[in-house]
């Protein structure tokens, strides 16, 4: 099962704040774990929303809002997709993330759709399809 492991903005996110270096060595513990483990499939932190731009359709069309985004608690700063064998590993991982003394942080666990889940709607045409596109990467398209 692979699960999106999402970490919320904060103010200090939001405004460009750079993890110190004990914060970087004890994430970089973290993800070595990880790997170690089998479980990363990937993990990235992301700029501020002010370097963003979110694009809403209506009607059918887009429009493109460019950042900063309000309520810095409702977006992303960072992420780790892991494949792991339930929910409730997913949970024990997330709960292992280095944390600082004093900092708040909120990290929500999201379950990412399988073929199977699409049931007969996703049929086998369409499922090659997608297998032949997760197989084409950046570098060979």
């Amino acid at each position: 099962m692979r699960f999106m492991v999402m970490v919320k903005a904060d103010a200090n996110s939001e405004a460009g704040v750079l993890p110190t270096e004990d914060e970087l060595v004890a994430m970089g513990r973290y993800n070595e774990e990880l790997v170690k483990a089998g479980v990363l499939l990937a993990g990235e932190g992301l700029h501020p929303s002010s370097r963003g731009a979110r694009v809403t359709f209506a009607g059918g069309q887009p429009t493109v809002i460019d950042g900063p985004f309000t309520e810095a608690k409702e977006l992303v700063a960072g992420f780790w997709l892991i494949d792991v064998k339930s929910k409730a590993e997913a949970v024990e991982w997330v709960k292992r993330v280095p944390c600082t003394d004093g900092v708040e942080a909120s990290i929500e666990i999201r379950q990412v759709f399988e073929a199977d889940d699409f049931g007969d709607a996703f049929t086998d045409e369409l499922r090659e399809r997608e297998e032949q596109l997760r197989l084409t990467t950046k570098k060979d398209a």
